[in-house]
């Protein structure tokens, strides 16, 4: 691209897909698209700029701020990068969690409405449903029964579809449930249908009291506001939870009361959630605003008899951490409540990246006990710094608002620090109650010029291609070799590489078990950590992973194993490759799979209200792997109004269906869409439009050939939960004759309609 600086660090060329994500996601540009932004460095001047400008002296501090941001040394997350200096009315914090949800109608969607407001604004959020009362409970006001807090989860993750189609961003959400709400197998199980809520990430809220109940096989109660619905065995639901991540990767689970009893701020707030990816742990209204510490370009004689951690580090988490102290200043709100927050309590996450590469740059192998010692090290140097920076700066500027000297140096994680640490803290007090935290990295790393995610292991050692999806619809391919080892090439091209070069294909559990505990004991927050799992590990080992985080110490634990549901993150067969898309939507596809010339078909066929003419579907499939899949679909009727978006629509569908991977959504978004002219009743359940009648037939048919698991008529869920349309096999009602819902219910010798006033004795 037209003035790109040609080398990122070391004398490495600048990979075009970075350069190629800077000009997508991060660069400035007129409406019209004409680069204001000519070059990375002028993004950079931009943003120190506008970073600056809260100080006293911006004059004297921008540059400081620019010397920190070139080279990517230092990395603020993405929508810092992508707003800060524009003009725009954004949010610069990363993600929210939101306010308590009360139980009750009225305030449930005034919290949906605040998710919204949220989520346009381009903010992840985060909730608890533990307050919601659960699936059966009386409601005495209207005198109904309770739907419980997973089909509320409905309305969060339709309402997120909705805001993410008006915009480029992917919704994002966290949804947590106590393990003592007695709806919490419902919570367990909700991912088990592939096409619900898929804008959710899930984890259960683990006490010590159940961690305890399962060492001992106790008995372990249900219950909400006071009630006990059901008593279970401890080990019996834990085995329900470990079952569940195993077979479809969720939910996680959250230590919840080690958060608690670690947090800076104990005596004032009581932590539930936090953001999608996991790690921030905040109260209600909380935000969080990241920045990334690149430690594979801090590292100094790479690959030498004597590499080692640049002497910089400490002077450069000082400016990081003014940085991030600035950004609260410039940053817009959704809600003003979001801006209370931020002010009283300037909360700010300072993490790393690219620890991987770090450490295979000083010979370590990743998950090694030497490995671990420099993580350790590192972190531990990293933290004081935070500090001792944060204690300088509210020195100059003042504490945050609820700073109290005493509660807050008798905090667990304080009481830990170094005494120089505490002895300044005592002095001069904090301007952030929390200061580190290590989140996944995704854009910003590859930005970075491809450099390992977060503190996740080196993906793969071998290059590989991904595609970028551009704004017109287009593919654009590009070949991606980790750092590290673009580094090793450039300086031994004629050397093979050491064995302390190793991706997360040759990783165990304990490798990254180790390397989560070491980087915890260092960080106040929480670390977003992905445990890679192979599919072959026994369920016994699998459920020993969890038990072993808590033991090490741990907040929480994530793992991820192929399976059936979400398949996997990098599936790779002879000529064919599924569609892999990380974090931050950068979509990696292979060639279209091929067919042969004849393939299977099955014929349905659609009676539609108001058309004459009957629509058929006819939808072939073929065999990868041993299972079958949909490969094409076509439309015939005599109906020519609809003739045109038929053709259009199913030839999409069919070239999705070629681009293989996961194409479960195709069903799940077309029965999102509603008519203006209404639905329609088709097999005893409320069809919104044609198109989402089509979804219908089509997920019914991944069911009928095992694409999609098969599901008992009475554990479906609602086609539309959040319109309020329930089928009536799902219910056990029969179809009323007046108003044609499945309301039709027998009581005192009638048959009476719940939905409306038909009644017949």
């Amino acid at each position: 691209m037209d003035g790109q600086r040609e080398d990122i660090v070391r004398g490495l060329p600048w990979p075009a897909i970075s350069q190629q994500i800077w000009d997508m996601k991060y660069r400035l540009k007129e409406p019209d698209g004409t680069p204001v932004d000519k070059t990375i460095e002028d993004t950079w001047r931009r943003v120190a700029t506008a970073l600056a400008a809260p100080e006293a002296e911006p004059e004297k501090w921008a540059p400081v701020f620019y010397e920190a941001l070139d080279g990517f040394q230092f990395m603020p997350a993405g929508r810092v990068i992508a707003g800060a200096g524009t003009g725009r009315h954004v949010t610069l914090q990363n993600c929210f969690v939101m306010g308590t949800i009360p139980d009750s109608l009225d305030g449930i969607f005034s919290h949906l409405r605040e998710a919204a407001l949220t989520m346009q604004m381009g903010g992840g959020i985060g909730y608890d449903f533990s307050t919601l009362r659960p699936n059966g409970a009386f409601v005495s006001g209207v005198g109904t029964d309770a739907s419980g807090p997973v089909s509320f989860m409905d309305c969060w993750d339709t309402m997120c579809r909705t805001i993410m189609s008006a915009g480029e961003r992917r919704g994002a959400m966290m949804a947590t449930l106590a393990c003592d709400h007695p709806d919490i197998e419902q919570f367990i199980g909700a991912k088990k249908d592939p096409l619900r809520l898929r804008k959710f990430n899930l984890s259960v809220l683990v006490t010590d009291a159940f961690l305890r109940a399962v060492a001992d096989d106790a008995a372990w109660q249900l219950q909400f506001g006071g009630k006990i619905y059901k008593t279970i065995q401890a080990r019996e639901l834990w085995d329900k939870i470990m079952r569940a991540t195993y077979a479809y990767a969720e939910p996680g689970v959250i230590f919840i009361d080690r958060i608690n009893a670690s947090n800076n701020l104990y005596w004032c707030e009581k932590i539930r959630a936090t953001n999608p990816c996991g790690e921030q742990p905040m109260p209600p209204y909380a935000n969080c605003l990241l920045g990334s510490l690149n430690l594979a370009a801090l590292i100094e004689d790479p690959f030498t008899a004597a590499p080692h951690m640049t002497d910089r580090l400490r002077g450069l988490v000082r400016t990081a951490v003014r940085i991030l102290d600035n950004v609260i200043e410039i940053s817009k709100f959704p809600l003003e409540e979001q801006r209370k927050e931020a002010f009283a309590k300037r909360r700010i996450g300072l993490g790393i990246t690219g620890l991987a590469d770090a450490l295979i740059m000083c010979g370590l192998r990743y998950g090694s006990p030497a490995a671990v010692q420099a993580t350790e090290f590192w972190l531990g140097e990293i933290e004081c710094a935070a500090y001792l920076a944060s204690a300088e700066l509210a020195a100059d500027k003042g504490t945050f608002q609820l700073y109290d000297r005493e509660k807050y140096l008798a905090g667990e994680h304080i009481r830990g620090l170094p005494d120089e640490v505490k002895a300044a803290i005592a002095d001069a007090g904090m301007r952030n109650s929390h200061t580190m935290s290590v989140a996944p990295t995704g854009t910003i790393s590859l930005l970075g010029g491809n450099v390992s995610s977060g503190m996740e292991p080196i993906y793969s050692l071998p290059p590989y291609s991904r595609k970028l999806l551009m704004a017109d619809g287009s593919h654009e391919e590009h070949e991606v070799a980790d750092y590290a080892v673009a580094l090793w090439r450039s300086l031994r091209d004629d050397e093979p590489l050491p064995d302390y070069f190793v991706d997360v294909s040759m990783l165990g559990p304990e490798d990254h078990l180790v390397m989560l505990a070491a980087a915890q004991k260092h960080t106040d927050a929480g670390i977003s950590k992905t445990i890679n799992l192979p599919e072959n590990i026994p369920f016994n080992e699998f459920s020993g992973v969890y038990l072993r985080a808590n033991a090490l110490g741990c907040k929480s634990c994530t793992t991820y194993r192929p399976n059936e549901v979400t398949g996997s993150v990098l599936s790779v067969a002879p000529a064919v490759a599924s569609v892999v898309e990380d974090r931050d939507g950068i979509v990696r596809l292979t060639a279209p799979l091929m067919a042969p010339d004849e393939l299977p078909a099955r014929r349905y066929k659609i009676r539609w209200p108001g058309s004459e003419h009957a629509l058929y579907l006819l939808m072939s499939d073929m065999e990868e792997h041993g299972r079958m899949r949909p490969f094409e679909i076509f439309t015939v009727s005599n109906d020519t109004e609809t003739d045109e978006w038929r053709t259009a629509l199913t030839r999409m569908i069919s070239s999705i269906y070629r681009r293989g991977g996961d194409v479960a959504f195709v069903a799940h978004e077309l029965q999102q869409i509603y008519s203006k002219k209404g639905g329609a009743w088709l097999d005893g359940a409320y069809v919104p439009s044609l198109p989402a009648a089509i979804g219908l037939y089509i997920e019914r048919h991944m069911r009928g050939i095992g694409f999609l698991p098969s599901v008992a008529a009475a554990e479906q869920p609602a086609l539309v939960a959040a319109g309020g349309f329930v089928a009536a096999a799902s219910t056990g009602m029969r179809q009323c004759p007046q108003c044609g819902r499945p309301a039709l219910i027998h009581t005192e010798g009638c048959e009476r309609c719940t939905q409306c006033d038909y009644s017949k004795c």
